[in-house]
Order: C-alpha cells, then sequence, then structure tokens
C-alpha cells in the first residue's frame, strides 16, 4: 500500500511539471509545463535526434577508437541512447559525460515501452544504471552522469579531459538563457578538442557570435529543402577544421550571408551571467536592456530584407 501511495504521489508530480507528448514519427517527448516548451520538435523526437545531432557527428570516424562525449542538459536520453546505439555497433571505446538538473525525464524514458523499443538492450542497460548510481562502466564504456545546475556541475569534470563531441540541448535561450550565456559557454569551449564538435540545434545569432568570439569556426546544419523560415537545424562550431573532413560531412555548411548578417543584428547580443548563478529573468531583463542600447540594425530589418514572414 506504501509503494502505492509513493507511485501515485510521483505521477502527480511528474504530471505538475511534464506532459508526454506524442510526436509525428511515432516517438514520445514532454513538454515542461514550468517552461512552456517542448523537449523536441513535433516533427519527431527521434528524427531531430539524428538530423540535428547525430548525422553531423559524423560517428563513423570514431569506428575502433575511442571518443570522449560531453551531454550537455541529457532530458529524456535521446541524443546519448542514439550515440550509444551508434558506437556499440562499432566497437568504440566511449568516455562519456551528462550534466542535467532533473531525474524526471529519464524516469519516464525508462518507464515508457515504446522509448525502450528503439534502442540495443546495452543502451537501456546504461540508461538503467546512470538513473540509479550516475555512472555505468564496462570495456567499451566509462559513463557519468552529473546531476545538478549544469553551470556548478561542469567544475566537477576533471580538467584534463577535452570532447571529441559536445551536444547542448537546453530549453531555447530565450527560456533558459543560463545555459547559453557567455560565460557558461566559456567554459563549455574550453572543454572542447581542437578538432572536436560542439553541436546544438539553436541557430541563434547570439550563440553563434558567442561561440564565433571564442574563435570557433561556426557552420550550419542546413536542411535538404530550405524554406525561408526553415533555414537551419543548427550550429556545429568547431575550432580546427581540415578541409577534407570539411568536404566528407554533408552537414557542415558554411554560413550563408544573410547568416553572416545575421550576426550584425541586435540578435547577436549575447546572454550574460558574470556570477554564473544569475536568475534567468535577470540575464534576460540585462539582454534587453543592452539590445535597446545597441545601434546594430533589429532583426526584423533583417528578416525583412531576407523576406522572412516569422
Amino acid at each position: 500500500m506504501g509503494r502505492s501511495r509513493k507511485t501515485n504521489q510521483l505521477i502527480r508530480e511528474f504530471l505538475s511539471e511534464l506532459k508526454e507528448v506524442l510526436t509525428k514519427d511515432g516517438s514520445i517527448t514532454l513538454r515542461s509545463l514550468i517552461f512552456q516548451e517542448n523537449f523536441h520538435s513535433l516533427e519527431g523526437a527521434l528524427k531531430e535526434t539524428e538530423i540535428k545531432f547525430i548525422y553531423p557527428s559524423d560517428l563513423k570516424r570514431f569506428k575502433d577508437k575511442s571518443l570522449n562525449v560531453l551531454d550537455i542538459c541529457f532530458g529524456l536520453g535521446y541524443n546519448s541512447a542514439s550515440l550509444f546505439n551508434n558506437v556499440i555497433r562499432q566497437n568504440s571505446l566511449i568516455n562519456w559525460y551528462a550534466l542535467e538538473i532533473d531525474k524526471k525525464p529519464l524516469e519516464y524514458s525508462l518507464g515508457n515501452k515504446s522509448f525502450q523499443k528503439l534502442w540495443h538492450p546495452k543502451v537501456f542497460k546504461i540508461l538503467k544504471a546512470l538513473l540509479k548510481n550516475s555512472k555505468y562502466k564496462d570495456q567499451f564504456f566509462d559513463c557519468d552522469i552529473l546531476w545538478g545546475d549544469a553551470r556548478e556541475k561542469i567544475k566537477n569534470i576533471p580538467a584534463n579531459i577535452k570532447f571529441d563531441l559536445i551536444y547542448l540541448d537546453g530549453f531555447s535561450p530565450q527560456k533558459c538563457p543560463q545555459v547559453w550565456s557567455v560565460e557558461f559557454l566559456s567554459k563549455v569551449t574550453q572543454k572542447l578538442n581542437p578538432q572536436g564538435y560542439l553541436i546544438t540545434y539553436s541557430c541563434s545569432a547570439a550563440i553563434r557570435s558567442t561561440l564565433k568570439d571564442f574563435g570557433l569556426n561556426i557552420f550550419n546544419n542546413k536542411p535538404n529543402l530550405v524554406s525561408k523560415n526553415l533555414w537551419s537545424y543548427g550550429t556545429i562550431a568547431v575550432k580546427n577544421i581540415d578541409e577534407k573532413v570539411l568536404q566528407n560531412n554533408l552537414y557542415l555548411k558554411k554560413l550563408s550571408w544573410m547568416e553572416e548578417e545575421h550576426l550584425l543584428t541586435k540578435a547577436s547580443i549575447p546572454y550574460r551571467d558574470p556570477t554564473l548563478n544569475s536568475n534567468p529573468k535577470d540575464i534576460i531583463k540585462k539582454r534587453v536592456q543592452e539590445q535597446f542600447l545597441s545601434n546594430l540594425k533589429t532583426s526584423k530589418k533583417w528578416r525583412d530584407k531576407w523576406g522572412m514572414t516569422k
């Protein structure tokens, strides 16, 4: 009886903050009622993971090799589960870290049969261990998830570890600016290997400008069919890029002139969090004030010039 009451309490807590959403490709995602934003696009949680994170990673580069991965804002686990699913088949050695503030999305994933069916049984085993023990280790995998505020927990990653892949998949900058600030992104980029890829779904001018200011080369994850309002699936940032690698990776496209102009508008003004513990509302407020005082062109003028409707 006690266990039943506890289960019911957990369900009530879950429903008060998170709502299940079925996406068009049949995979499930969640909507945060606090952030008023879905974890994934309605087009498909699995589809989004593959297009925006896994394909640009070019994982075949790591066949029979080792790779270091950092997953920031782990969420339901789609990005890393898909990553694990791929590297299992190519005998890669993976040293993996994740940063996530909330256990409830992973708890939900592990209890959902449709999510479980997507992956190799070993992937499910790894995710269960991460939820229970915050770590998993065997011959091929060495995994640690750090629960808590990413701004604080990133300090717990050993300083000598540099990452071949960094996935940045938090809620949008307007909703969760604390993981997109200049100060936090500075810490993130310091952990990137010289040839490593920082991959995010965001094509925000503020994020791209910040990464560019840190000396990274910025690339667009370009859709196959580009429309006026869907011109990017996200951003890939690389410190040093080999031209051969650039030619072989179909998902790394140099920024168009339209995108370069985007970085010259008020939209490019960054999010600032000098203390790395600011309230999200304060971060947003400071940026709005900075934009108001800026002489840069408005993003509306940029959209009008390029014929965008939103």
